[in-house]
């Protein structure tokens, strides 16, 4: 569903181009929940706004259902670590905005964002402004916001970090009972072993250019998974290891200005 072939891209801070992606070949099939891990600058997020249209390579060829990635799509929706909200508007209204933006009638529109929240547990919020939620639950809005434009493919970046661990617990199970249900391509950013070990169907480690990929693990542990269980802490040992024998990276993690973004994931 998604591929990247010999994808490149950088960043020029001083007027030299410092590679953060490079030669980078990838394929994620339809209905894979993949995590990438690896150290802060290797070009995780870069990864992720390749993905998105945000960004654009600066060499190599970027494809999504088989046709070239141009520019940001409904198709491709991305979650931010922040919920970015809008705080003018009511929750309901939040989780409509994508709707609307695409033309979708006020009554559908309404409904069709009370059943997103119906499933994200938020339904009794629906006329509440989003300053009066805890952190969790605007992310669970934002997801919300997201999943009401049934995106094929559903990016996110480090979205639960943020939150306290039971709340970040809670909220991987919710993403993974929406997953399974919807089964859309997933594209997942951590820094953490655990979150994906738990996740993912496979994990990618990524480390500094030119070397972006360093391995490429499927996940044994079976699903539903015991967060306690002897396989899934085997499995995060084996991912420590990988991220054991990377170098820190370099190289800066330069975004384009805010205002290149859509308002809405």
């Amino acid at each position: 569903m998604l591929k990247f072939e010999q994808v490149s891209y950088g960043y020029s801070p001083d007027g030299q181009l410092a590679p953060v992606v490079e030669n980078l070949s990838l394929e994620i099939p339809a209905g894979q929940f993949l995590c990438v891990l690896g150290p802060s600058g290797c070009g995780k997020t870069t990864l992720l706004h390749l993905a998105a249209g945000f960004l654009h390579p600066q060499q190599g060829q970027l494809s999504f259902q088989g046709r070239p990635i141009t520019g940001p799509h409904p198709e491709r929706a991305l979650v931010f670590q922040d919920a970015t909200l809008f705080p003018w508007l009511r929750v309901v209204d939040n989780v409509a905005f994508g709707l609307r933006q695409r033309g979708v009638a006020r009554a559908e529109r309404r409904r069709l964002a009370l059943q997103m929240l119906e499933q994200v547990g938020l339904a009794a919020t629906a006329n509440a402004w989003p300053m009066t939620l805890s952190g969790g639950m605007r992310q669970r809005v934002a997801i919300a916001r997201v999943l009401a434009l049934q995106p094929a493919a559903l990016l996110m970046d480090e979205p639960f970090s943020a939150l306290d661990a039971n709340s970040r617990e809670r909220l991987q199970d919710l993403l993974l009972q929406l997953w399974q249900a919807q089964r859309q391509t997933l594209l997942y950013i951590t820094h953490s072993v655990e979150e994906a070990a738990y996740l993912a169907d496979r994990v990618l480690i990524f480390g500094p250019a030119p070397q972006s990929l360093r391995a490429d693990l499927i996940n044994p542990v079976p699903r539903p998974r015991d967060r306690s269980a002897p396989q899934l802490l085997h499995f995060c040992q084996q991912l420590r290891q990988q991220l054991a024998q990377l170098p820190c990276c370099l190289a800066p993690t330069i975004l384009p200005p805010h205002k290149e973004f859509p308002p809405c994931a």
